[in-house]
């Protein structure tokens, strides 16, 4: 079995975390720049941490090109609020449209061609092609460094949720309906179209 430190370059680093931890869902999180216009951009390290109250996190890393923090948690920070857009696989090439490094101010929405929407109790808009919307505020983050791989921890507590009636079926989502993708290891994305069931051994399942 091959061993390695943790204390080299942060770049190895980066490669076994996005090729051991699979499949990763995505948040496409939008949020408002200083100007007024639109931000979207796609994360990975995001996963769900409370249900009451309703709490995601993800985790931007300072941008290895620059060193700069990433548009999206700036515009978190000054304006406390985000929207989490989930991907389905119609909408998977214009999600990845917006992983492009623009320069601030400009406007994601247009560059991937999706729409934006305005959401109900936050400023940031949602994405209309999504089928489905966490609209959040900022509740706290850790931060492990401000060097280029360093990473931190944003949390957001979920006001408002927006499901699609296409893929809502007696309170519950339905999978086949949503397609949602994940990523991989580098350039990877994961279609959720192939899936086993096992019974859960807990006493109490929510699920069910």
């Amino acid at each position: 079995m091959h061993s390695f430190n943790t204390d080299g370059d942060f770049k190895d680093n980066y490669k076994f975390l996005i090729g051991s931890i699979l499949p990763r869902p995505i948040a496409v999180i939008s949020t408002l720049n200083e100007d007024g216009s639109n931000n979207v951009a796609p994360f990975s390290f995001f996963t769900a941490i409370s249900a009451s109250p309703m709490i995601i996190a993800f985790s931007p890393m300072i941008r290895s090109s620059t060193g700069e923090i990433k548009d999206t948690p700036r515009n978190i920070f000054r304006e406390k609020e985000f929207v989490v857009n989930f991907v389905s696989q119609d909408i998977v090439e214009k999600v990845n449209l917006t992983s492009k490094e623009l320069a601030y101010g400009e406007d994601e929405f247009s560059v991937s061609g999706l729409t934006p929407l305005n959401s109900e109790t936050i400023k940031a808009r949602r994405i209309k092609e999504s089928l489905i919307h966490f609209e959040c505020i900022y509740r706290d983050h850790l931060s492990y460094g401000d060097q280029p791989g360093c990473g931190q921890i944003i949390t957001g507590e979920v006001k408002k949720v927006h499901v699609s009636e296409a893929i809502y079926q007696d309170g519950r989502i339905d999978t086949d309906k949503y397609a949602p993708v994940g990523r991989g290891a580098g350039n990877d994305w994961i279609l959720c179209n192939n899936r086993i069931q096992l019974d859960r051994l807990m006493g109490a399942q929510i699920q069910k």
